[in-house]
């Protein structure tokens, strides 16, 4: 990744995380990573919406709904993901 493309785990808490259809899933409330090499984990969500408690998602072991972060297809001012990709 560039440096120009480079983004901090602040600029991305509270965003809201929709699909590439525009389904609403609910807002960033913190980022899970692999402390050792920096690898980009889960997206946990907080508020999330009904559409998103209605779907079998993973849980994390505190019961929040987790988002592959290889799902994310774009940051900006919301956090795009593919849908087919985390159900």
């Amino acid at each position: 990744m560039a440096d120009s493309e480079k983004r901090f785990s602040k600029n991305i808490l509270g965003k809201t995380v929709v699909s590439k259809t525009g389904k609403r899933f609910g807002e960033v409330g913190d980022i899970v990573f692999e402390s050792s090499t920096g690898e980009l984990i889960h997206v946990v969500l907080k508020n999330v919406t009904p559409f998103t408690d209605r779907m079998d998602l993973e849980k994390s072991k505190d019961g929040e709904i987790l988002i592959p972060f290889s799902a994310v297809m774009a940051l900006g001012d919301f956090v795009v993901v593919a849908e087919e990709d985390i159900v």
